[in-house]
């Protein structure tokens, strides 16, 4: 199957793109860890950066892409290179216009969205002002990064994918190095970390020009909002905006409860979806966005057949990282986050706590990660409602849960986290369903024998982790060679371990590896 190898070496690409952002990502919040601990200022910059934040999920990871590649796809494959010229025309004019009125209406009722997303700071008016001024510096950061995800919406169609898989590593370069060039430079230092985003949201976006200029991307001005295909974007992207990003709109809720919590609350559960972050964006975001462009070019030459089969493959292969990845973080949470955040001000109180957060997350990444990769069938199919309907579902499910779980239990933040788990697994289950029925069948069971075969190998890795790294003290600073020691072995023997396993017990996505590896020599 071509496709699968196209689909591979892409979510190569991305993934290690995605890899190398993580990284200076991890440097980034080790910087911010650093110098801001788990305080006011950091909880006021999570809280403002989560608009953002958010807006990229949705926009550059979500919507924009998901309803834009498919339709552009479709003229690509049918239509002549003129009226695929015309599309990105039209395309970048309308964004840029929606994107200066969002932008400047955002920075006006500033104040109203950190009302929504934090109430209950508005009882303590200094950490309020301050998210707002925060707010405020950042939200033009949402004009770049639309623009940037319109690039990666062209770029990808076209089949390439570095240039907006390596753009996010200037965002945690530029904040790093505003935070240590910066940081004296203003009364209030939280401030570094806001400019540097803003610098970072631009620099994302000029990196793309050279490359759309060699595929001979043009940028003119077009005003023609009756085109069929604009209008197919906007109807596809409206409900896209809410079912291409339930974990990210969960965790947007997960802060609003937390504003009712003790201090710390908000920053413990932002660190620890940060370390989901990244087993989630270089395996199963870069596979889920390798994949569009080919299912939509099944889709667009008829071949359903194909498509299924796709579809399921590209499930498993994110199921055999995703499942040992949950397993992993599971057992190394405790040595992971004291050996990135525990130092500064960050002490071990905030390792504990963001332990318990990234314990309960960690729970439902292979759900997460499932649905990365089953939604963007939909999505190919230019099906953005089922998503919808399915996400909403699972917003209020996610809600009710976090009621039950903070009021009710002693989990307090942890509780949020298990909810947005469950929510998650919920939201796969019922994906999974619908895609079965629209599809006249998948191969189900062959899907979950395939679950069930990397579980089992994941198993002994946590455990032979986990033996490998309790030989460390985690509940101190220092030691740093000793730990760092301790935390590759066991990782690297837990891997291992695990590749061992699946190799011997023939996991059909363990042997494609392998022959892809073989035929790169």
């Amino acid at each position: 199957m071509a496709e699968t190898h196209k689909i591979t070496k892409a979510a190569t690409t991305i993934g290690m793109g995605t890899l190398l952002s993580r990284i200076f990502g991890f440097l980034r919040d080790m910087v911010t860890a650093y110098f801001f601990g788990a305080g006011m200022a950091a909880d006021a910059f999570f809280v403002a950066f989560r608009i953002p934040n958010l807006w990229r999920r949705l926009v550059g990871e979500g919507s924009l892409t998901i309803s834009f590649i498919p339709v552009y796809t479709e003229y690509l494959t049918r239509r002549t290179e003129e009226e695929s010229r015309e599309v990105t025309h039209i395309a970048f004019t309308i964004a840029g216009v929606i994107l200066s009125a969002l932008t400047i209406l955002g920075i006006l009722f500033s104040p109203i969205l950190i009302n929504i997303i934090a109430p209950g700071w508005a009882r303590i008016p200094e950490k309020f002002q301050l998210t707002v001024t925060l707010n405020q510096i950042i939200f033009p950061y949402l004009f770049f990064i639309g623009l940037f995800a319109l690039c990666m919406g062209v770029l990808n169609s076209l089949r390439h994918f570095f240039a907006p898989a390596f753009a996010p590593v200037f965002l945690n370069l530029s904040i790093i190095v505003s935070v240590l060039l910066l940081y004296h430079r203003f009364q209030r230092p939280v401030m570094s970390l806001a400019v540097g985003v803003l610098a970072g949201g631009v620099i994302q976006f000029l990196f793309q020009l050279p490359f759309l200029l060699k595929k001979g991307i043009t940028f003119r001005f077009n005003f023609n909002l009756r085109h069929p295909a604009i209008k197919r974007i906007g109807l596809l992207m409206v409900p896209g905006l809410i079912g291409t990003a339930v974990y990210q709109l969960n965790v947007f809720i997960d802060t609003i409860f937390a504003s009712f919590l003790p201090g710390g609350s908000v920053s413990y559960l932002f660190y620890a979806d940060r370390l989901m972050e990244f087993p989630l964006g270089i395996f199963a975001i870069a596979i889920g966005m390798a994949a569009l462009p080919s299912l939509s070019a099944l889709v667009s030459q008829g071949k359903m057949e194909e498509l299924k089969e796709t579809i399921s493959f590209t499930f498993r292969l994110t199921a055999f990282i995703s499942i040992p990845a949950m397993v992993g973080l599971i057992a190394l949470k405790t040595p992971i986050i004291n050996l990135l955040f525990q130092r500064g001000v960050f002490n071990y109180t905030a390792t504990e706590m963001t332990a318990k957060a990234l314990f309960f997350y960690s729970i439902g990444l292979w759900a997460i990660a499932g649905v990365r990769t089953i939604a963007p069938a939909f999505y190919s199919m230019q099906d953005t409602r089922t998503p919808l309907k399915i996400a909403l579902i699972c917003l209020m499910a996610n809600v009710i849960l976090n009621g039950i779980f903070i009021f009710f239990t002693s989990l307090k933040h942890a509780g949020l986290a298990l909810a947005t788990s469950l929510s998650s697994i919920l939201n796969l289950m019922l994906l999974s369903q619908k895609l079965n029925i629209r599809l006249g069948g998948m191969d189900v069971k062959k899907n979950i024998r395939s679950l069930l075969r990397v579980l089992l190998c994941s198993l002994p890795m946590g455990l032979l982790a986990y033996l490998i790294c309790s030989f460390g003290d985690w509940s101190t600073t220092g030691n740093i060679f000793q730990k760092v020691l301790l935390l590759s072995g066991g990782i690297s023997l837990g891997l291992g371990a695990y590749l061992l396993c699946s190799y011997w017990m023939k996991n059909e996505e363990m042997l494609f590896l392998l022959k892809m590896v073989k035929k790169r020599k």
